[in-house]
C-alpha cells in the first residue's frame, strides 16, 4: 500500500461526525468574529472537535511575502486572528515567503509584479517576524521559510507540481481573466505563484490557512493540492481588507494611507484619531480586542449623544498600548490634546540650517515639512503654516536667524535653529 493510499484511508477513518462541546462552540465563535468567510465551517468545526478529543492542536498557517520592510495595521487584521487562535491553544505557523517573493504575487494586480532580488527579500524578512511578534506570542510561534521545501523541488519537481493544475483552472482567477481580456501580458511564472503557495500547505500539513479576501483563490489551491497529496484539505479563513486613513482604499504604504506598527506612539495615536467617525467602527471590528458586547455599548452610547471622539480615543489608546505601552498611550493622548489646543508636541524634530534670511517656502522644503516650494506656497494660502504658533499668511516672508518652531498642518512640526 502506498503512503498516499495510507493517508487517504486514515482520512476516511476520521470522518465520523463528532458532537460540538461548549468549548468547541466557543472556539468556533472566536474564529468567526470579524471574518469575511470561513470555508468550510462544518469541516473546521469537526477539526476543532477532533483536536479537543485527541489533545492535538491544529496547525494554523499564515504566509506573508516580505515585499516591504514594514508591517502596518492592515497586516495586523489577520495577525490578530492568528493570536486569537494561538490563545485557544493551537499551533500557529508564521510563514515567510522568501521563495514566493521572487515570483511576485499577482493577486489584485493589473500588470506583472516585478520580482524582488534575494538581497531585498532577506533584508525585509529580517524585520517581519520581529514586528509580527508585537501581535503574536513569539514563544508559541513556529517560524518557517518556504524556500525550505521549494528550493529542493528543482525543475523536475516543479514540472510534476505544475501537472496537478490546469490552465483553465488558473484562468478562473478574476485578475488573470481581466488581464487576458484586456490583452495585458500574463507571464508564465505568475501561474506558479498560486501553486507554490498551495504547496506550502502540503509541506506544512496545514489544517487552516488565513489570508485577506484577495488571497481566496490561492488558499483554495492549497485545499486542492492537499487532496492530490492524500492529505485532509485545509479549511480557509479570509479576513476583510482594512481601509486606510482615507476611508476608501485599502491600507497601503504605496497609497500613503497607512499606520505602521513601528511608528512613534504620538504619530500612531494622531493617525487613528484622524479616521472618520463612521470608519471608527470598522477599526473596532477588525483591530480591537474589545468584546462584541463592549463595542455594542459604545455604539449605543454614541446613538444616545456621547461624543464619538471619546470612543475613538479608547481605540487609539488600545492600539498604542499594544505596540508601545500603556504609559505611551497616556502620553500620546496628552500630546494630542495639547496639539488640538494649538500647543507644540514634546517630540519635535530639531534641525540646524543655515542661509538666513531665507524665504519661508524654501525653508519649509529644506526642513522636509513640505515636498516642494509650490506645495509650501499652497499650504500658506490655506492657512496651514505656523511660526511659533502664529499663522503665516505672507508667502514672500523671509525668515531671519534664530530658533523657532515651524508647523505645517496638524501633525508636522520642526524646531529649527537657523544661522546666517
Amino acid at each position: 500500500m502506498t503512503s498516499t493510499q495510507t493517508n487517504a484511508n486514515t482520512l476516511k477513518s476520521t470522518t465520523a461526525v463528532l458532537p460540538l462541546s461548549d468549548a468547541v462552540q466557543h472556539a468556533l465563535a472566536v474564529t468567526k468574529r470579524g471574518v469575511d468567510e470561513l470555508l468550510i465551517e462544518s469541516e473546521f468545526a469537526q477539526k476543532l472537535a477532533r483536536s479537543e478529543q485527541s489533545g492535538k492542536p491544529l496547525r494554523i498557517k499564515l504566509g506573508l511575502d516580505p515585499t516591504a520592510p514594514d508591517l502596518h495595521l492592515g497586516h495586523t487584521v489577520v495577525l490578530n486572528k492568528m493570536r486569537q487562535l494561538q490563545d485557544l491553544g493551537h499551533n500557529v505557523i508564521f510563514l515567510i515567503g522568501d521563495f514566493t517573493s521572487m515570483i511576485g504575487d499577482p493577486s489584485g494586480r493589473n500588470a506583472t509584479r516585478p520580482p524582488l532580488t534575494r538581497e531585498q527579500i532577506e533584508e525585509n524578512a529580517q524585520t517581519y517576524f520581529k514586528q509580527a511578534s508585537l501581535v503574536l506570542d513569539p514563544a508559541k510561534t513556529e517560524i518557517r521559510y518556504n524556500s525550505e521545501w521549494c528550493d529542493p523541488l528543482g525543475a523536475r519537481g516543479m514540472i510534476q507540481l505544475s501537472s496537478k493544475y490546469t490552465v483553465a483552472r488558473m484562468m478562473e482567477r478574476d485578475d488573470f481573466t481581466k488581464r487576458f481580456k484586456a490583452g495585458t501580458p500574463i507571464s508564465i511564472h505568475e501561474f506558479l505563484y498560486p501553486l507554490m503557495q498551495g504547496y506550502d500547505s502540503v509541506a506544512l500539513h496545514s489544517d487552516l490557512e488565513l489570508g485577506g479576501t484577495d488571497q481566496k483563490f490561492n488558499l483554495l489551491v492549497g485545499r486542492e493540492l492537499q487532496k492530490d497529496y492524500g492529505q485532509e484539505p485545509q479549511c480557509i479563513l479570509t479576513m476583510p481588507l482594512l481601509e486606510g486613513l482615507d476611508g476608501v482604499e485599502k491600507m497601503s504604504k504605496s497609497k500613503n494611507n497607512y499606520i505602521a506598527i513601528t511608528e512613534p506612539a504620538n504619530t500612531m495615536f494622531a493617525k487613528v484619531m484622524s479616521i472618520s467617525d463612521s470608519m471608527m467602527w470598522r477599526y473596532y471590528e477588525l483591530l480591537s480586542f474589545c468584546s462584541l458586547e463592549q463595542i455594542a455599548s459604545y455604539k449605543k452610547a454614541v446613538a444616545e449623544g456621547q461624543n464619538p471622539r471619546d470612543i475613538k480615543v479608547a481605540i487609539a489608546q488600545e492600539i498604542v498600548t499594544r505596540f508601545h505601552s500603556r504609559q505611551a498611550a497616556e502620553d500620546a493622548l496628552a500630546d494630542f490634546v495639547n496639539r488640538s489646543k494649538g500647543g507644540i508636541p514634546d517630540d519635535v524634530a530639531e534641525l540646524s540650517l543655515s542661509g538666513a534670511p531665507v524665504a519661508v517656502a524654501q525653508l519649509l522644503k529644506q526642513a522636509n515639512l513640505c515636498p516642494s516650494t509650490s506645495d509650501a506656497m499652497r499650504m500658506i494660502d490655506q492657512g496651514g503654516v505656523r511660526l511659533d504658533g502664529a499663522v503665516i499668511s505672507d508667502k514672500a516672508l523671509k525668515i531671519e536667524a534664530g530658533t523657532f518652531v515651524l508647523q505645517v498642518g496638524k501633525r508636522k512640526f520642526a524646531k529649527i535653529t537657523l544661522s546666517a
